[in-house]
């Protein structure tokens, strides 16, 4: 047995191992780090006391915050089970949200046909938010000849930002979001960057793009900081809230909604499909269903064996692998060669970009780190639990 095979590990409890992260740690029993977090997030972030009040004071406090065109709250739709989940228990609970969807070209048209499912069985808006194409291109190009490994942080903080500036346009203190513990924990560090990072975005796309951003929703570190502590908009994770079982949700909206199944996590859009199976594996190593499904054994919503099952077969082998291939390069206007050159080059750290993280973040983290012996007892005899809004 060689050394390395010796030092290979995996956790006695998911499926996490010393391949998605080398400095991961193990417990006497062999569980480790990321079970642990997730465990840490339940506490966190959970609401498994007194869950009806809370959630009932929940709905009284969105409720009562109506604009002028009665609407309580935003909820961004994806078309996945999340956000459309969501969209009903908001509905059902009384609430009248207005539906975003942020369209970045990349929608497959399940997820289309499931947005408006949705929408016509709810009876509810959506609005549309259109990126210019050629611009959208343009920065996620940049990103890939960068080598970063969060291509997605174009697309994710774009969402984010979209949300929080309609809601202050609408004059809106809610967004409610399918983001949730159950399902989706913690994932290491090197797989993804700090979703909020809009320096970082704007010179990795200085650096390899051409155009100008016109379309693409802009948030910078200081208007953000604006919604959060002055505007109070508040981002709710709202399955928190509710005993989330991912697969009953999706049985419920197929039943009841008319909703259509699309396939893996974040599979309602081409590029994410493409990005997560095919990208993520094959340049950075990294299987980001190994994180989804320990996620999910940590819920008790699946069984280890049955995870194990799911990769044995690789990422990219998906069906439908060489016809994602062949859209995603021509809508991107990539030769094979060209691509696979780019796929073939190292991986470079997003801080070796102008980052926040470099910045403003530190000095956060460094008066946060000051203030917490005095803000954590404060908060703890208030029984007040940490926003869910640094994303």
């Amino acid at each position: 047995m060689s050394k390395k095979d010796a030092e290979y590990k995996m956790c006695s409890k998911c499926i996490m191992d010393t391949v998605d992260d080398p400095a991961i740690e193990f417990d006497n029993d062999g569980v480790c780090t990321y079970c642990h977090r997730y465990d840490e997030l339940v506490d966190q972030h959970l609401v498994t006391t007194d869950r009806e009040n809370k959630r009932e004071n929940l709905f009284k406090e969105i409720s009562s915050n109506k604009n002028k065109d009665g609407y309580d709250c935003i909820i961004g739709i994806s078309g996945g089970v999340d956000s459309c989940y969501v969209a009903y228990l908001a509905k059902q609970n009384g609430l009248n949200p207005l539906l975003v969807h942020l369209d970045n070209g990349w929608n497959s048209s399940l997820a289309n046909q499931n947005i408006h499912t949705i929408v016509k069985k709810l009876d509810l808006d959506l609005y549309t938010y259109v990126i210019d194409w050629e611009e959208f291109k343009d920065i996620q190009l940049a990103f890939i000849k960068a080598s970063v490994v969060d291509i997605e942080l174009v697309t994710d903080f774009a969402i984010v930002a979209c949300m929080y500036n309609l809601a202050n346009k609408h004059k809106l203190k809610h967004i409610v979001s399918g983001h949730n513990v159950s399902s989706e924990g913690a994932l290491p560090g090197h797989w993804v960057h700090w979703k909020s990072d809009f320096m970082n975005i704007v010179d990795i796309h200085k650096k390899f793009g051409k155009l100008k951003m016109k379309t693409f929703p802009k948030m910078g570190y200081f208007r953000k900081a604006l919604y959060v502590q002055k505007k109070k908009i508040k981002i709710i994770p709202l399955l928190n809230y509710f005993d989330y079982d991912k697969e009953k949700a999706k049985e419920f909206l197929i039943k009841e909604m008319g909703w259509v199944d699309y396939g893996g996590k974040h599979y309602e859009s081409i590029f994410t499909r493409f990005y997560q199976a095919y990208i993520l594996p094959k340049k950075f190593n990294i299987d980001k269903r190994k994180a989804h499904l320990s996620a999910l054994i940590c819920a008790e919503q699946m069984t280890k064996p049955e995870a194990l099952k799911v990769i044995e077969t690789k990422a990219y082998e998906y069906e439908g692998v060489k016809e994602d291939k062949e859209y995603v390069l021509k809508k991107f206007g990539f030769t094979e060669e060209e691509f696979d050159t780019i796929m073939s080059q190292e991986p470079i750290e997003h801080t070796q970009y102008a980052s926040y993280m470099n910045k403003h973040y530190k000095r956060e983290i460094q008066i946060l780190k000051f203030l917490r012996p005095i803000s954590r007892p404060i908060k703890k005899i208030l029984g007040i639990k940490a926003e869910n809004n640094i994303v």
